[in-house]
């Protein structure tokens, strides 16, 4: 590993930590380098507050050695007013001669001008460090402005032998299996709070009454999402209980009400399309599908789906709700309390 892929590799660790609190913006670290020394880091913390490469250079004490620096960043520097100022704007502005960049940002409002400005002024811009890592870390931001949808994740739980819930029926008032244990629960619970939304379709939201919340883990609730064409679900499901904010897609006409947002959409076309459409128009950029097996099925039938997180617990069923199918290998899979966690991806990361 040389010098540039030491720092970028810091980048990359730092912006992590910024992992549910960024949202619409990326995940951004930023490293300061004098002579071979740390002299500032930072990272974006969160929407709406100052940009990585802001934090560390305010964090750098002594900032005339700013002028013979390196600054390390694992995203193209914004060149636009936003919630904040450009961060070219305070690069150029300490005289910073040279600059380090992991991926370019494909974004709109930037796409290539960050790096143009830099170059323009005189400042030495190295670009693709450890580029691959740096698209990664923001495949949430990357989908949403290449392919104009969110990240799109699929996660279930199922038994060994392939079962996600028992046989029940809607008026049964019998509780759904408990597949998993409760320290896999808090797992689950921090996935929903990295991510900006989670669906269901109309039977688990019917038949599971889920909260979709982060009750579990310290976080922002994601926006709920649920499939009702004739809005047949009853308003007692946690769905409605205004915790959190909820859309509802529809055929039918119905005014929006505070935390509710009634979304019609056409039924007699194909409905998965309009839904990620519709997410793209309100700048979410990801996407967290937790059921049911018709719904999950329904993005795998599409190709329309980027990550899946698999927990298969020690547990048979021997009969009920088969669990979705994904034909392909696994990425890597991993053993979590009492679990073996199975990740996929259908993306270009």
């Amino acid at each position: 590993m040389n010098q540039d892929e030491k720092y970028m590799l810091r980048c990359l660790e730092i912006a992590s930590l910024g992992l549910g609190n960024t949202a619409p913006n990326p995940l951004v670290g930023s490293v300061i380098v004098n002579n071979g020394k740390i002299i500032g880091e930072g990272f974006h913390n969160f929407f709406g507050g100052p940009h990585a490469e802001v934090n560390a250079i305010n964090s750098v004490k002594n900032k005339e050695l700013l002028s013979s620096s390196v600054l390390y960043v694992n995203l193209e520097p914004c060149s636009h007013f936003g919630k904040t100022p450009p961060c070219t704007d305070i690069i150029l502005k300490y005289k910073i001669p040279e600059v380090v960049i992991g991926s370019k940002d494909t974004g709109k409002n930037v796409h290539g001008d960050g790096i143009r400005i830099l170059k323009e002024a005189g400042c030495k811009v190295t670009v693709g460090v450890f580029e691959r890592e740096s698209r990664n870390l923001n495949r949430f931001f990357y989908t949403y402005n290449e392919d104009h949808r969110p990240y799109i994740i699929l996660k279930w739980a199922q038994t060994t032998d392939g079962f996600i819930d028992r046989n029940r029926k809607p008026d049964s008032g019998e509780d759904p299996e408990q597949i998993t244990d409760e320290v896999t629960r808090v797992l689950v619970h921090k996935w929903r709070a990295e991510t900006q939304s989670i669906m269901v379709g109309k039977n688990t939201a019917t038949f599971d009454n889920p909260a979709l919340t982060v009750r579990k883990w310290q976080g922002k609730n994601p926006i709920r999402i649920v499939i009702d064409r004739e809005l047949s679900l009853s308003p007692g499901l946690k769905l409605f209980d205004g915790t959190s904010e909820t859309i509802v897609f529809t055929e039918m006409e119905k005014i929006s009400i505070p935390q509710i947002d009634y979304r019609k959409i056409d039924f007699k076309k194909d409905v998965i399309p309009q839904i990620l459409e519709e997410l793209y128009y309100r700048e979410i950029q990801s996407l967290i599908i937790e059921g049911g097996a018709i719904t999950l099925s329904n993005f795998i039938n599409e190709g329309l789906w980027d990550e899946a997180s698999i927990l298969v617990s020690e547990n048979y069923l021997y009969s009920g709700v088969k669990a979705p199918e994904i034909k392909k290998e696994p990425a890597h899979s991993d053993n979590f309390s009492k679990c073996r966690v199975y990740t996929y991806y259908n993306n270009k990361f």
